[in-house]
């Protein structure tokens, strides 16, 4: 069974939030992104990524309902939902992507993302331009392009 992932756009004024990331593990085989990036093994090298605020859907809640509750346990903010503005893939799966509004409260670091932070498991908040996302490492990629045309709007 797929789970689907609900992601949090949040914009304060021209940057976007992200997550920058160090993740490694000791065996290749038990790490998304080797995974996702088709690495070979058996040892993880580690990956400098960054990801937009979000991740499971649980069961019996809709990905509206996901990334609200997601967005608030990673970062501490709250905020209602503008619009779904795509549907994409984030390493295999359906990923829904939210433009939130009425933001409320200042981003912290906060839930098993804090929890977790170590020297193989690190989690940044960090404001970016949306053309910086290639930067830090955005992953999937597809969400540069998409954001990127959006503000162009």
């Amino acid at each position: 069974m797929v789970i689907p992932r609900a992601v949090a756009v949040v914009f304060d004024a021209d940057k976007v939030l992200v997550i920058k990331r160090y993740l490694r593990r000791d065996q290749a085989g038990d790490c998304v992104m080797c995974e996702a990036g088709n690495a070979r093994g058996p040892h993880c090298a580690g990956h400098h990524y960054a990801v937009l605020p979000g991740g499971h859907v649980e069961a019996g809640e809709t990905p509206e309902e996901a990334a609200l509750r997601e967005l608030a346990e990673e970062t501490t903010l709250t905020a209602t939902i503008d619009r779904l503005l795509w549907i994409g893939t984030h390493n295999g799966r359906p990923a829904y992507y939210f433009l939130m509004t009425e933001i409320q409260g200042v981003a912290r670091l906060s839930g098993p993302e804090a929890a977790a932070h170590s020297d193989n498991n690190s989690f940044e908040l960090v404001w970016t331009s949306p053309r910086s996302l290639g930067r830090v490492g955005i992953h999937p990629a597809e969400v540069e392009a998409r954001l990127t045309e959006f503000i162009g709007r």
